[in-house]
Parts: C-alpha cells; sequence; structure tokens
C-alpha cells in the first residue's frame, strides 16, 4: 500500500518528471536509476535512498531539495524556528559594509567565548537556541573585524559564520547554506589560516554530498588537504585531516567505490589512534569513535546493510559524546536495519534518534525515508509509530 502521505519523496520526484515531460523508463535510463525503482518510489512502497534522489536530481536538472521536499516549512512554524532565518540572512549580507557606528561589541574574549558557546549548543543540537543568538553576535564579530583588521578578529567572524552554515544545513535552507561557506571563505581568507580554509572545504564538500556531486566534493575535500599543509604541525592539524578523509571515505561510498573509501577509513582510523578523543577541535567530533560511526555510514552507503548494522554494534559511543553526531548514527542505523527487514529496530533506533536531538532529527530527510520505508512496509508497529509520524508531519 501507498505511504499514507500524499506528499512524499516519490510524489515529487513524479511531479518533477512530468514537468520535464519523460516518462518513467525514459528517467530510468537517463538517471540511471532501474525502472522498477522509480515506479515503486513514486507510488511510495519503496524510500528512496540519498544516492538515488541525488542521482535523479541530476538527471531532471533540480535541486535534491525540490525532491526532498526541504525546507520543511510548516514543521518548522510549529517550532517557531521559520522566523530565526530572516535574521541570520540579512546578518550574512553585512559582511563587507565595514566598522558600524550602531553597533557595540563587546569585548573580542568575550566574543570568542559566545562564539564557542553557540558551537556547543549546535552540538547539542540547541538550535533554536543557537539560531536566535547567532545574528546579533554575527553583527559584533563583523564589527569587530573591520574595525580592528586582527587575526583572532576575522577567525573569531570566521566561527560564525561557520555556525550558520551548521544552523542552515541542519533546517534545511541548502541556499543559505552555500551563502554560509562563501562567507566563511571570505573571512578565513582574511585571517590567514589554514586551518579554518581546510575546515571550509570540508563543509563545502558536505555541501556538494547532500547534492549528488560526489567528484567535485572529493575534489574539494583534496583541496582542503593541501590547505592543510600549510598549517603547523600537531594535533589541530591532524584532526582536520583526519576528518577530511572520513569526508571522503563516505564520498567514495556514495559514489560506490568500495576500495578507495575502504583507503580513506583506514587513514582517518591511523590518525584518530594518534590524536585519540577530539571532539571539541573545532567540534568536529573527531577520534576513534568518531571514525567507528564513519564505518557504519559507509557500509551503508555501499548498501551492505547486514554489515552495517553489526558494525554499528561495535561503536560504543560514550555517553557524553555529541548528542547532534550520535542522533545522526542512530538515524542511518535505522536506515541500515529497515532494509535488513529489522523493523522494529529500526523504528527503535529512529526514537532514540528523537530523544538525543529532537530538533535535528526531524529536520533529517533520511529520517522521513526510513520512517516512509517502515510505514509502506506494513510490518507490525506499535502504535507509538502513527504518533512519531505525526511529529515528523507525514
Amino acid at each position: 500500500m501507498p505511504n499514507r502521505s500524499a506528499e512524499h519523496t516519490g510524489a515529487r520526484i513524479a511531479r518533477a518528471r512530468k514537468v520535464r515531460r519523460l516518462t518513467q523508463r525514459e528517467l530510468a535510463g537517463i538517471a540511471p536509476v532501474s525502472y522498477s525503482t522509480i515506479t515503486k518510489i513514486e507510488q511510495g512502497i519503496l524510500p528512496a535512498s540519498p544516492s538515488v534522489v541525488a542521482a535523479i536530481a541530476r538527471a531532471l536538472s533540480v535541486p535534491v531539495t525540490e525532491l526532498t521536499g526541504q525546507p520543511y516549512m510548516d514543521e518548522l512554524r510549529q517550532d517557531q524556528l521559520d522566523g530565526l532565518i530572516q535574521p541570520i540572512r540579512e546578518a550574512l549580507d553585512v559582511y563587507d559594509y565595514g566598522p558600524d557606528d550602531d553597533v557595540m561589541p563587546r569585548p573580542l574574549a568575550d566574543l570568542v567565548e559566545h562564539a564557542e558557546g553557540l558551537c556547543a549548543l549546535v552540538r547539542r543540537t540547541s538550535i533554536r537556541q543557537a539560531a536566535a543568538e547567532l545574528p546579533g553576535l554575527i553583527y559584533e564579530a563583523t564589527a569587530t573585524a573591520h574595525a580592528t583588521r586582527s587575526t583572532p578578529a576575522w577567525q573569531l567572524l570566521t566561527s560564525t559564520y561557520r555556525t550558520a552554515y551548521d544552523v542552515t544545513s541542519k533546517l534545511g535552507f541548502a541556499d543559505l547554506c552555500t551563502v554560509a561557506l562563501d562567507r566563511m571563505d571570505w573571512a578565513a581568507s582574511r585571517a590567514s589560516d589554514p586551518v579554518l580554509g581546510g575546515m571550509r572545504q570540508y563543509m563545502r564538500a558536505l555541501a556538494y554530498l547532500r547534492g549528488g556531486q560526489y567528484t567535485r566534493g572529493q575534489r574539494l575535500v583534496r583541496l582542503g588537504m593541501a590547505t592543510l599543509e600549510q598549517a603547523e604541525p600537531g594535533r589541530e592539524r591532524d584532526v582536520l585531516t583526519g576528518q577530511l578523509h572520513l569526508g571522503s571515505a563516505v564520498l567514495a561510498a556514495r559514489d560506490q567505490d568500495k576500495a578507495t573509501a575502504e583507503g580513506f577509513l583506514a587513514e582517518a582510523e591511523r590518525l584518530a589512534a594518534s590524536t585519540g578523543p577530539a571532539e571539541k577541535v573545532h567540534w568536529l567530533s573527531f577520534g576513534p569513535v568518531n571514525v567507528a560511526v564513519h564505518r557504519t555510514s559507509v557500509l551503508t552507503e555501499l548498501d551492505e546493510y547486514d554489515e552495517a548494522v553489526r558494525s554499528a554494534a561495535t561503536v560504543g559511543a560514550p555517553d557524553d559524546w555529541p548528542p547532534s553526531r550520535l542522533a545522526h548514527h542512530h538515524s542511518e542505523v535505522a536506515r541500515a536495519q529497515m532494509w535488513t527487514g529489522d523493523t522494529a529496530g529500526a523504528f527503535k533506533s529512529l526514537q532514540e534518534a528523537r530523544r538525543l536531538a529532537p530538533q535535528q532529527t526531524r529536520y533529517h530527510p533520511t529520517v522521513r525515508e526510513t520512517y516512509a520505508g517502515l510505514d509502506a512496509a506494513k510490518r507490525q508497529l506499535p502504535t507509538t509509530f502513527v504518533n512519531y509520524g505525526s511529529w515528523l508531519g507525514m
């Protein structure tokens, strides 16, 4: 039976396909995605994996977000998050205005502490609070950077733009993600900080991953690694380099290049053994646990779902591991469990993702596709399943 929601990814694919005046068989030939997969996705009886959505989006020449339905404005309004986006947009626009007499910034040390606090809020998935505080901090950091033109001030401004990227990406505003990344590059270049430059390329690669441009994403990772070679050797550089390897591993896996993905994972594991847990180094959550989590991601992207579930059972994340990262992990485990036929386990993982990071989980397209797949399976699921779908807006 079809998914109970008429506005699912498959319905959006069908609508975009018809606008292009393509049959399902014609789209299957262009994507390329099998005809049977497209028909089942459009009917809502098969969930659309990120790689399939990206392939179809490229074939139809539309953004991935048009097919996933992001941003989910009805839910954003219910959570009173929609009104927090425009102030961020406006704050990102004043980057080159120069000193502003109407802004009286706090001392630099206080601003740096505030910026670190916002990074911590995002990792705790307190997205609403971070989004509410961010615009004012951007204005203060912008004024300070233009007034002092010091390296620490430009580094501070880069950090605020990074948080803007984090918030807008989690809420599904792809256009603002791009703006935030451009601003981040602009500020990092003035800070002459290769570490920040490398991190910006990593985040840009993640944007390309979400857009299904895997080859370009890997090229950006290589550029990031080349930038990091200019940084001083040490733990900070190793952490950023290791995180870039993890990003490359997922990009290669999404592109179905298993050997390359495993090679990047091995290099990240080597670096993690040296750095140890480094969750707060630029708030990237790098370390042995993050390598294990990415191994599960890689196996899931390679469609090796049984192995992904077994890998997830060995992760052993500590209790104080960042909720944002752990919730994302549970959403990926749920997807793998769904494809192995473990519907009860998959729903349990979705519930855990919600418990850890409700705001992030509600706006995660993979969570929605996994829920749709469980719904289509029509297996015996608890009554709380319908309540979960209502919470998602499905």
